[in-house]
């Protein structure tokens, strides 16, 4: 049965791909440091069951060290230059994205194929990872369609593949670490104590304040995660569900809904969401590394006080 497993094991190859070809570009002055740092990322995801919690957490330590270090550096892959590019751009036009759109695709019919069209019977693919599953899928598809269509050398996914990551560098990381961050608050019971805290100072009765403690929790707490999905357990356990739905009959769709988007206000503001704010200016080699979120802040904190209003409006007086 193909599960989460399958998935580890086509990113830590790709990622063992990256290393190999890194560490062999003698143009790269921090080739060793950059190997390095994609095979511990590699190592993470092929045996990172067999490492355990204490092994794990020194491979952890090891990226943190050689990032803080700054052995990262920039390489020279084999790819096209940018009369090359535009050439293709001028040529294929807007049918370049077609490979891109193969994934997302490949994700929403599979789903639909494995939901209602009995797929889900044949124990190909286990339920619980059939969307992750999916999207691998999508990417081998596309990038198979890709090979066949545009013919570039074959080694042209690893050296496109790394030029990405070191252009991206250390914040390839993030996400998974945030990602655990919300694991370790919930588990710390930071909700709990967030909780407590809020019932102390909060005035009785003023459900307008409770609703904006909510929403602002939401934004901070994903400002420092990075992640809004990571925040919620937080601010749902210590706020939300306690105050807003047991204690002051909130509709708990209204409070789940809008505090998520309440969370992703937050996600505009802070660089710790850095697959959305930090990872466009590299990539577009911007002096400023936070302009995108200086040009985000005059939409972030309208669309977060609309969202109170939407929160107490829709969850507490229709």
């Amino acid at each position: 049965m193909i599960d989460i497993g399958t998935v580890y094991l086509l990113a830590g190859l790709a990622f063992a791909a990256f290393a190999v070809a890194t560490a062999r570009d003698r143009a790269n002055p921090k080739r060793w440091g950059s190997g390095l740092f994609w095979a511990l990322i590699a190592l993470s995801f092929l045996a990172g069951d067999r490492l355990g919690d204490f092994g794990n957490g020194l491979l952890v330590l090891a990226l943190v060290a050689i990032a803080g270090a700054r052995l990262l550096g920039h390489g020279k892959p084999r790819t096209t230059d940018t009369a090359e590019r535009e050439a293709f751009a001028q040529k294929l036009g807007s049918r370049l994205f077609l490979p891109a759109l193969v994934i997302p695709v490949t994700a929403f019919c599979g789903t639909l194929l494995f939901n209602y069209a009995g797929l889900e019977r044949l124990g190909l693919v286990d339920p619980r990872w059939i969307t992750l599953v999916l999207l691998a899928l999508g990417v081998i598809i596309a990038l198979v369609a890709t090979m066949l269509w545009l013919r570039p050398p074959l080694s042209a996914p690893v050296e496109e593949g790394r030029r990405l990551m070191d252009a991206i560098g250390w914040v390839v990381l993030l996400p998974q670490m945030l990602a655990a961050l919300g694991v370790v608050f919930g588990a710390a019971g930071v909700g709990t104590a967030v909780g407590a805290i809020a019932q102390g100072v909060l005035p009785e009765g003023n459900v307008f304040v409770a609703v904006v403690v909510f929403a602002l929790g939401m934004a901070l707490f994903t400002v420092v995660m990075g992640n809004a999905f990571a925040a919620f357990p937080v601010m749902a356990g210590a706020v939300g569900v306690p105050i807003l739905i047991h204690l002051h009959g909130g509709n708990p769709a209204v409070v789940g809904a809008v505090g998520m988007l309440s969370g992703f206000c937050g996600t505009l503001l802070t660089p710790m969401a850095a697959n959305f704010n930090m990872l466009p200016a590299a990539l577009l080699e911007l002096k400023d590394e936070h302009a995108v979120i200086r040009r985000q802040i005059g939409t972030a904190l309208p669309l977060l006080a609309c969202n109170i209003l939407i929160l107490y409006i829709a969850g507490f007086l229709l």
